[in-house]
C-alpha cells in the first residue's frame, strides 16, 4: 500500500484498527484529532494502545472553526482514504463527510465506521462490542454462565473482527476498484453488520431450515465431548477440537479410552464421555497432556493466559513480538505486524509522544507560506 495516504480520525475502535491494518502494509496515516483548546471531547489511549500508532504521523484541526476545515480539508485532497467513527450525520455537519470531500477530490475512498450503520432505526443507538454481539445472535450461541447468562466473550470481537477488518478489507477492495474506474467511494460499516457476518454459518442454516442455533446445538458450541474444554491436575486448561473422526480416535487410544472411539457423535452417552475425559484430563498437568497430545493428530491445545500466549514457542518462531521504544515510556515490546504480506521492521518501533503534531510540516508540503500557518495556530484553527 505504498503511496495510499489515510486520514484516520478515529481514535479508538473499528476505524482505528482499520488503519493500524493499513499503516502494517505500508500506508501513510495521518491520525487527525481535535486542537486541545477548541474544547472538543478527545479520547487518548494509553502510549501501547494500537501499538503505539507506530509509523504514523499526526495532525490536529479545529473541524467546527472555517479556517481549520478548510485546512484539513486542503490535506484531504491529497489523500486516498478518510475513515472516521462520528455518530451518523456528524461528519456532514461539520462540512467534512463524504459530499463535501468528493467533489474536491473524486478519488476520495471514504469509510464510515458506526455502531449500528449510517441508516436504520438504531443508526444513531450509543452501544460497545457486547451489544453488536447481543444483536447478532453471536452471545446466545455462546457457553452459558452457572445462573444461565452468556458468558462474556474474552476478546472485543466486535470492534476487530466485524468492524476493524470489515473496514480495512472494504477499504482495500475500494482502493482496487478506483485504480480501473478513477473514482473513489463511499463505505458504510457497520459493527452490528459484521457480527451479524460473524454468525453467517448459523443464520443461514436457520433461514433455510428453520432450526434456531444455540449453546449446544452444534458441534462448535458444545453439543460434543470432542469439542470442549478440560480441567488439568494443575488447575489449568486444555482444549480439543477433535472433530473429525480420525483425530477423534487417536485421541482416545492416547487416552486410553478406546471404548468411546465409535461413540464420537451418539448423543446418548455424552454425558459419560465428558465425565471419563474430565477425570482423564485431570490425572496430568496441562503441558505434560499437551507434550504427549499436541503433535499426535490429535487437535489440541493449551489453554493459554495473555501472559503465555506472548511466550508461546509457536508465537515467538512466527515473530509476533516486536520491540518498540516509547518517547514518553522507554523500551517495551508490543505485538508485531500479524497479517499475511506485512513485514516487521529490522529494529525497534519508535512510540512518539502522543502529544506531537505534525500539522505544521503537512501544511508546508500543501504549499502553504510560514504566514499562513501562523495564523492558523494563532487563530487555534490548526495545533
Amino acid at each position: 500500500m505504498q503511496n495510499i495516504r489515510v486520514l484516520d480520525l478515529a481514535s479508538v475502535g473499528p476505524g482505528a484498527r482499520a488503519s493500524r491494518t493499513l499503516a502494517d502494509y505500508g500506508a501513510e496515516v495521518i491520525k487527525i484529532g481535535a486542537v486541545p483548546r477548541a474544547g472538543a471531547v478527545q479520547i487518548v489511549p494509553p502510549y501501547y494502545a494500537y501499538s503505539g500508532n507506530r509509523n504514523m504521523k499526526r495532525a490536529m484541526f479545529d473541524l467546527k472553526a472555517e479556517a481549520g476545515r478548510e485546512a484539513f480539508l486542503q490535506l484531504a485532497d491529497t489523500a486516498d482514504v478518510i475513515i472516521e467513527s462520528f455518530r451518523p450525520g456528524v461528519v456532514d455537519r461539520l462540512g467534512i463527510g463524504y459530499g463535501a470531500v468528493s467533489e474536491r477530490n473524486k478519488g476520495m475512498v471514504y469509510c464510515s465506521t458506526s455502531g449500528f450503520g449510517q441508516t436504520g432505526p438504531r443508526s444513531q443507538w450509543a452501544g460497545h462490542d457486547i451489544n453488536y454481539l447481543a444483536t447478532s445472535g453471536f452471545l446466545d450461541c455462546t457457553g452459558r454462565q452457572a445462573d444461565g447468562r452468556p458468558a462474556l466473550p474474552g476478546a472485543t470481537v466486535a470492534d476487530i473482527a466485524a468492524g476493524g477488518m470489515q473496514a480495512s478489507m472494504a477499504i482495500m477492495a475500494a482502493l482496487l476498484g478506483r485504480a480501473s474506474s478513477g473514482m473513489g467511494s463511499y463505505l458504510d460499516v457497520s459493527i452490528a453488520d459484521g457480527a451479524f457476518a460473524l454468525m453467517s454459518l448459523y443464520v443461514d442454516e436457520y433461514l433455510a431450515t428453520g432450526t434456531e442455533p444455540g449453546p449446544g446445538h452444534y458441534i462448535l458450541t458444545g453439543r460434543y465431548a470432542c469439542y470442549e474444554i478440560y480441567t488439568c491436575a494443575d488447575g489449568k486448561h486444555i482444549s480439543v477440537g477433535a472433530i473429525e473422526g480420525q483425530f477423534w480416535r487417536n485421541l482416545c487410544e492416547l487416552l486410553e479410552l478406546a471404548e468411546f472411539s465409535d461413540a464420537q457423535l451418539d448423543d446418548a452417552v455424552q454425558d459419560q464421555i465428558r465425565a471419563a475425559l474430565a477425570q482423564r484430563f485431570a490425572t496430568r498437568t496441562r503441558d505434560e497432556w499437551v507434550a504427549l497430545l499436541g503433535a499426535a493428530n490429535t487437535c489440541v491445545a493449551p489453554v493459554n493466559t495473555v501472559a503465555e500466549a506472548v511466550a508461546d514457542e509457536q508465537y515467538v518462531a512466527r515473530g509476533l513480538i516486536a520491540d518498540a521504544v516509547s518517547d514518553t515510556a522507554g523500551a517495551f515490546h508490543q505485538s508485531a505486524p500479524t497479517w499475511a504480506g506485512t513485514v516487521a521492521p529490522d529494529g525497534p518501533y519508535r512510540i512518539r509522544d502522543g502529544e506531537v503534531s505534525d500539522t505544521t510540516e503537512l501544511l508546508e508540503l500543501l504549499g502553504m507560506s510560514a504566514a499562513e500557518i501562523s495564523q492558523l495556530e494563532q487563530s487555534g484553527a490548526i495545533a
